[in-house]
């Protein structure tokens, strides 16, 4: 006697169904992990908050936060273009034995900057935020001016900070006649200044940010207008405002650093690298030259934390091998412009 074994078939889920309900699951998760990452409009445009702690160093006698050499310090990520500004100020003045610096890094699990050795018996940054202010629960952001003696935040605005830094020290500065704020060029580094934040140092960020669309597409046209039109003004000119560098070009320089390696793909900023540009490529060099400058660049830093921390833009957190930056150490023969046009006039 024989008997016949019958097999029920399994059914398997329909692949469309499948499809459907993973980017269903994804892009709930996506838009949650986004909503603590980067705050929106109802267009879906990244909004950046304000900094909330805006002291400042002065001589006036009522200011609690004078100038002093090994009084102050500096805490940056490495990673982070607004506080490679402080870095690259402090650099090139001349400050590195009157204010210290700490380093963070940002976690990848828990999303916030931890130290990389403890600092004021704080290991996280959130924790020196509420050393500074007890109860704090506000954003804890880089970089911060930390005054040591009084064990407070002077200032966690970046464009704020390196004013600071470029006049508050000088006599503590190795270096005290560079003026990168020189007041004959204020009114034009403060114009450069304006349309550089919103369309390329923060103009990358609405575009690797964007929740739609249509947010993308505009910060995207937005950003590659203003670097269009810095090409430009740079066939003529050294640097932004002329033949001396200004506070302007290092608010430029650090996002351009970042831009081949970081913004051009993970951000997809990606209708053309700073290095296709004519003049925007010499100029980065040129920056990325200058003394002290190329000692504060870190890029290995900066691929750790844009790809290994941005959890929703690279879930895989593979951090890619290149490019090679060895192209920012090649002539740029910006100085040959300054001499030619002293020559004309």
């Amino acid at each position: 006697m024989s008997h016949t074994i019958k097999t029920k078939k399994s059914k398997s889920l329909p692949p469309g169904l499948i499809v459907r309900l993973g980017k269903f699951v994804w892009t709930t998760l996506w838009q949650l992990m986004m909503s603590k990452l980067a705050p929106r409009n109802q267009s879906g445009e990244y909004i950046r908050p304000v900094s909330q702690f805006r002291h400042f160093i002065g001589t006036e006698a009522e200011n609690p936060y004078q100038p002093a050499a090994g009084r102050y310090c500096l805490y940056v990520g490495l990673g982070c273009p607004w506080a490679h500004r402080t870095l690259v100020v402090r650099a090139l003045k001349g400050l590195e034995d009157a204010i210290s610096v700490a380093i963070v890094s940002p976690s990848a699990n828990e999303g916030i900057w931890v130290f990389d050795q403890e600092q004021e018996g704080c290991c996280s940054l959130p924790e020196l935020y509420q050393l500074a202010v007890p109860g704090y629960s506000g954003r804890s952001t880089v970089p911060v001016l930390w005054d040591k003696e009084t064990r407070a935040i002077v200032n966690n605005e970046s464009a704020e900070i390196i004013v600071m830094l470029n006049s508050a020290f000088n006599r503590f500065a190795k270096h005290p006649a560079l003026d990168l704020y020189l007041e004959e060029l204020r009114e034009t580094i403060d114009q450069w200044n304006e349309k550089i934040y919103q369309a390329v140092n923060n103009g990358v960020y609405r575009c690797g940010f964007a929740q739609t669309q249509a947010a993308y597409d505009q910060a995207c046209a937005e950003l590659f207008a203003a670097l269009d039109e810095i090409d430009a003004a740079l066939a003529t000119s050294r640097y932004l405002c002329g033949q001396q560098v200004t506070l302007a070009d290092v608010r430029l320089f650090t996002t351009l650093f970042r831009f081949d390696v970081v913004y051009y793909g993970l951000f997809k900023c990606n209708r053309r690298r700073i290095q296709d540009y004519k003049n925007l490529g010499p100029y980065l060099r040129d920056l990325y030259q200058l003394p002290g400058v190329a000692s504060t660049c870190d890029l290995e830093a900066v691929k750790r934390d844009y790809y290994g921390n941005l959890f929703p833009l690279n879930p895989g957190g593979i951090i890619p091998s290149g490019p090679a930056m060895t192209s920012l150490l090649e002539p740029h023969g910006r100085e040959l412009l300054g001499k030619e046009l002293a020559r004309q006039d």
